[in-house]
């Protein structure tokens, strides 16, 4: 898979869209760091790996995903079901544009960019010397965020029509189905 196309950020819009109260926070943060806690020794190497360092340098990644949730929490509501696809599915879109803009603005501020506009633009575009530039993450974050939005925001939109059918069907048999009638009381001798 390329660099930051990743189902993370649909997953914390979505939770923050779909999920009541305290759920809809606790959830898909505590998925995210139990996933950050397992994969990172995994795939990264550990030799000078400390948990301050890592817990410091995840911490934009949740304020960005808090963010994502809370954009979650606006866009839905009470009335997320009367909400149309397209305009879910552009939250996803811009939890990604979030995403993107708090991590690498994060990055600029702790590494050695230039501490002014232009090293900040550099931050958003080219990122470090060496490295792929930070667009190219940007471009698989937009793509992944969208397309990972809509999925799950068409699927729930599916379920939600189906539901209404089935409760239409039910209350237009209950409705055409006859009361059974009442069995006639017996004379006590």
């Amino acid at each position: 898979m390329p660099p930051n196309f990743s189902a993370a950020y649909a997953l914390v819009f979505c939770a923050g869209l779909y999920w009541p109260g305290a759920a809809g926070w606790i959830g898909p943060l505590v998925v995210m760091l139990v996933s950050d806690v397992v994969l990172t020794p995994l795939f990264y190497h550990l030799h000078d790996f400390a948990w301050g360092r890592f817990l410091l340098d995840q911490s934009p990644n949740y304020l960005a995903y808090a963010g994502i949730i809370l954009l979650g929490r606006l866009m839905g509501g009470k009335n997320v079901a009367k909400r149309p696809w397209w305009l879910l599915a552009s939250g996803g879109i811009i939890g990604a544009l979030l995403f993107y803009l708090v991590t690498n603005s994060m990055s600029w501020i702790t590494l050695s960019y230039s501490k002014t506009l232009a090293g900040w633009i550099q931050a958003l575009t080219q990122g470090m010397p060496g490295h792929p530039p930070t667009w190219e993450f940007f471009r698989n974050t937009l793509t992944s965020g969208g397309l990972f939005t809509g999925l799950f925001v068409g699927a729930m939109k599916l379920t939600e029509e189906s539901e209404k059918e089935s409760a239409a069907e039910e209350k237009e048999k209950e409705e055409s189905d006859p009361e059974p009638e009442a069995e006639p009381a017996k004379a006590e001798p």
